[in-house]
């Protein structure tokens, strides 16, 4: 069985990405690691190139302003990522750049890819999502963080990323998934007040095609404020050991108050309905599970 692993990175130096990590995190589980390096204003590659493993395979790509608009270059560029695997892979494990998965879950993420491999009704594997937020020390539990998501699929050339690159569909049609009983940790939200504000600059960059810098939301702001949040709790598990340096370089801290809830009437009812039955309803869901 062989199982590719691709990402897509760049200016990962500028947004501090922990693209190594997330890179690192898989290593363990895939048999090749391709990575498409964009043309970028620092030097992405050369931190790509020092994780220094023979599985690391490094491809060059130049994304595509005209795509800007809602995020289509990210599905674009994961879509060519993904023609880059080895022809012979059996699975293709996509993690993105602020991903990272616990080496907790690397057993049964394999017996989960051997367990279907050769079952054709099966186009890829279901992740859990935990997403922190502000710090290393909060997630978030309400319903505007998505649940699941599905980051190995088929090497199946109709597969495509869907939308902003959140999930993957086969000509226009959900993924038929298994679950692999592993979570992924999002750390996208997870940086000081000064580089969130950076971060998030340059990301809507390739959502608002068109505005100049000066007509940001955020042009004026010298932080990022990380008060705009409906209901958090505290983390209680552990990192990945690939992400301990990062998390013990924390220099900032973040005003949490977890007993703070600000919902409106509809998303309360039903956030007290999931917390007391673990069911989500009328949940948006990019697969379907089999």
């Amino acid at each position: 069985m062989v199982i590719s692993g691709f990402t897509i990175i760049r200016n990962a130096v500028i947004n501090d990405y922990p693209i190594v990590e997330a890179i690192r995190s898989i290593l363990p589980v895939v048999d090749e690691m391709v990575v498409s390096v964009g043309d970028s204003d620092d030097d992405t590659e050369g931190l790509i190139r020092s994780i220094d493993s023979p599985k690391i395979r490094i491809v060059h790509s130049t994304w595509d302003p005209a795509l800007r608009k809602g995020g289509a270059v990210l599905a674009a560029e994961t879509d060519k990522a993904f023609q880059q695997i080895r022809p012979d892979a059996d699975w293709a494990f996509y993690i993105q750049a602020d991903e990272v998965v616990h080496e907790q879950y690397h057993h049964a993420i394999r017996k989960a890819c051997k367990e279907h491999l050769h079952n054709p009704e099966v186009d890829g594997l279901l992740f859990d999502y935990t997403h922190f937020y502000g710090t290393y020390d909060y997630v978030g539990d309400s319903r505007r963080w998505y649940r699941r998501e599905v980051r190995i699929v088929r090497p199946d050339k109709a597969i495509r990323s869907y939308r902003d690159a959140q999930g993957f569909r086969r000509e226009g049609e959900k993924l038929r998934v298994k679950p692999a009983h592993a979570s992924v940790y999002h750390y996208g939200w997870v940086k000081s007040p000064q580089q969130m504000l950076t971060k998030i600059k340059n990301l809507d960059s390739l959502w608002d095609e068109g505005r100049a810098p000066e007509q940001h939301p955020l042009a004026a702001a010298e932080a990022f404020n990380f008060d705009d949040y409906d209901s958090l709790r505290r983390f209680e598990g552990t990192h990945p050991a690939v992400m301990q340096a990062r998390v013990e370089r924390q220099n900032w801290q973040v005003d949490i108050d977890v007993t703070r809830k600000h919902f409106k009437l509809k998303n309360r009812v039903l956030h007290w309905i999931e917390q007391l039955t673990g069911k989500r309803l009328f949940e948006y869901r990019n697969y379907r599970l089999v």
